[in-house]
């Protein structure tokens, strides 16, 4: 295991082949339509003029609470659909073994100017240390919805074990690393915390657990 950013990611795209055997995720065409009202709300006006009013960590909260009301309060369906609504990236690179040759397949994804519009729109500062230009944490909401749906729903399919093997697998031989960003792994923490608190308060948001990196970041590196 060479990226464990990478491993999360990959997991995310290793979900979507499991799930859609499972009976709550038997049609692409939902997840879908969820992904397109999602990006459609990012890709607002109403969310864009949030950033006048609120910071990054509250405005992916509304992010969130949109996830809820357009999966009827379904906390899986909401964080799975969240992957795909919240990645700057609609396609990953793939390489095939003992060739020169690099594939980029296609994730779920709305239209391009629909999906160029949204990826503006992404919260980008979402932590203390975010980095200050124009893209800041953006690919960081992926990593963090994505831990965040395998730790909730680890006990109904039970597949956090078996994704991770194929992940480990897949990763060796298939996927084009990149360099290890400690920002994935602790977006990747957060959001298994956020999954677990989840299971126990409904009413937890994503900006309360983010909040969390702060707090440590204050604790080790301020005098």
């Amino acid at each position: 295991m060479t990226n464990n950013s990478t491993k999360v990611f990959l997991s995310f795209v290793i979900s979507l082949f499991f799930l859609n055997s499972c009976n709550v995720f038997c049609q692409r065409s939902k997840l879908g339509i969820e992904v397109d009202k999602l990006t459609c709300y990012i890709a607002s006006k109403h969310f864009a003029e949030l950033k006048f009013k609120m910071d990054d960590p509250a405005r992916t909260d509304s992010i969130f609470k949109e996830a809820l009301i357009i999966t009827h309060n379904n906390n899986t369906e909401a964080l799975f659909a969240l992957i795909f609504a919240v990645l700057p990236y609609n396609k990953v690179p793939i390489k095939i073994p003992l060739l020169p040759i690099v594939l980029k397949y296609p994730l779920i994804s709305a239209g391009d100017s629909l999906y160029n519009l949204k990826n503006k729109n992404l919260p980008k500062y979402l932590f203390f240390t975010s980095p200050k230009d124009n893209f800041g944490d953006k690919d960081k909401l992926a990593h963090f919805f994505g831990a965040a749906f395998l730790s909730y729903s680890g006990n109904i399919f039970d597949l956090s074990d078996l994704i991770g093997y194929f992940v480990e697998v897949f990763e060796q031989d298939f996927v084009v690393q990149s360099s290890i960003d400690p920002r994935d792994l602790h977006a990747d923490t957060l959001g298994d915390i956020f999954g677990r608190l989840l299971k126990k308060n409904k009413e937890v948001l994503p900006s309360q657990v983010m909040l969390m990196k702060t707090l440590f970041y204050c604790r080790y590196n301020l005098p």
